[in-house]
């Protein structure tokens, strides 16, 4: 059995992820071997996941002969640039979402950055990137886990299997806002909630698109984009807002975006920070025969029912829920559920036998060009031909 070493860049909470994720891998010894990251966060994420070799910075772990793959888990305005390094370094890369963004943000805010700015600058940027990926024969994994939830891949098995067309797609993830100070500036995320939360439904459906216009033997892409923004909680008061997280500088807290495509048929993405009672991660497809429902979370696997919230108060029931009175829907085996077994085991075997993953770079690039041609829409309240 072949060994692929991976070295993780960044030490956040989705790096752990994807440690644990990495260990579920099946038919491939897949160790994790190193990783460069803050001083403040690599020592303790070194010897939580039992990793011996720590670096200062990327260009260290490049250097070292047992990383085959770099996972790079930072920030996204570090991502492409990260990318490029590691692939000219001729390693294997998994890159998190989103792929990147404009940061170039004065600190007053983005209010006054004109939009179309930002396409173009976010396209140039994704252009560079792909030439590298293209010209060269390494593994480029895009982690978007929602392309790779049971739920999202039985939906593939259907629409491959049954030839049904998609008519439209509904996708969903919202929440209570984060708790992050990154989350609240446009030149730390690159935006609001559709670019932090909107872009894993949105590259579902993107991806179950293409899917099935593979399956009829024919090219399908967004053709425009229409899409409202807005920040809902600067508006209300401090006592409506305490079940709330969010505190948006100059970003969005709510998203509802029309994906156009060139074959007439239609998706919409909704993201939001204003939505309490945890994590609601859906897609719903509906064909010319069918419909499906990926419930990714909440769904009902298990439903628990406390009266008392203190008695299990230590028991995870899933990400986002503040309250655990009452009836709650139990996540079960979160990362299998959420894509992240499924990415991995996708990335590696294409490491070990060949192949491009599912999410790879053109799937990157189409979902990026779909949030910033809908930034571009809610900031001139018109329509954005690709």
């Amino acid at each position: 059995m072949e060994t692929v070493g991976i070295g993780m860049v960044g030490a956040g909470f989705v790096a752990d992820l994807h440690v644990e994720a990495f260990r579920r891998v099946a038919g491939h010894d897949v160790r994790v071997v190193a990783v460069a990251a803050p001083p403040t966060r690599r020592a303790a994420f070194a010897e939580r996941h039992g990793i011996d070799a720590v670096y200062e910075d990327l260009d260290e772990l490049l250097a070292d002969d047992a990383v085959d793959v770099v996972d790079i888990c930072t920030p996204p305005s570090l991502h492409v640039e990260m990318a490029i390094a590691v692939l000219e370094a001729g390693k294997h890369v998994i890159c998190e979402k989103p792929l990147t963004g404009f940061f170039d943000v004065p600190a007053e805010g983005a209010d006054g950055v004109d939009r179309r700015r930002m396409v173009e600058s976010v396209t140039a940027e994704m252009d560079r990137l792909r030439e590298v990926v293209v010209r060269g024969d390494r593994v480029f994994g895009y982690a978007e886990n929602y392309v790779y939830a049971p739920s999202i891949q039985k939906s593939r098995e259907v629409l491959e299997r049954s030839g049904s067309r998609i008519t439209m797609m509904l996708g969903e993830e919202s929440h209570n806002g984060s708790h992050s100070e990154y989350a609240r500036h446009w030149r730390h995320s690159g935006g609001g909630a559709l670019i932090r939360q909107g872009c894993h439904p949105l590259s579902a459906m993107l991806y179950l698109k293409q899917v099935e216009a593979r399956a009829a033997g024919r090219s399908v892409a967004v053709e425009s984009v229409l899409a409202d923004t807005t920040a809902i909680t600067p508006t209300l008061p401090d006592e409506r807002r305490r079940f709330l997280h969010a505190r948006p500088a100059d970003v969005e807290d709510v998203a509802n975006v029309v994906l156009a495509f060139d074959d007439g048929t239609r998706g919409v993405v909704t993201a939001s920070d204003v939505i309490v009672g945890g994590v609601r991660n859906t897609v719903q497809v509906f064909t010319t025969d069918s419909v499906h429902l990926c419930q990714i979370s909440q769904n009902d696997s298990m439903r628990l029912f406390h009266a008392d919230p203190a008695s299990v108060e230590d028991v995870y029931v899933t990400e986002k829920l503040d309250h655990k009175a009452g009836w709650q829907y139990v996540l079960l085996d979160e990362l299998l559920a959420r894509g992240y077994v499924g990415e991995m085991q996708d990335f590696v075997d294409c490491v070990v036998h060949g192949g491009t993953p599912q999410a790879d770079i053109e799937l990157a690039y189409s979902s990026m060009q779909a949030i910033y041609a809908a930034y571009e829409s809610a900031a001139t309240d018109r329509r954005v031909r690709l």
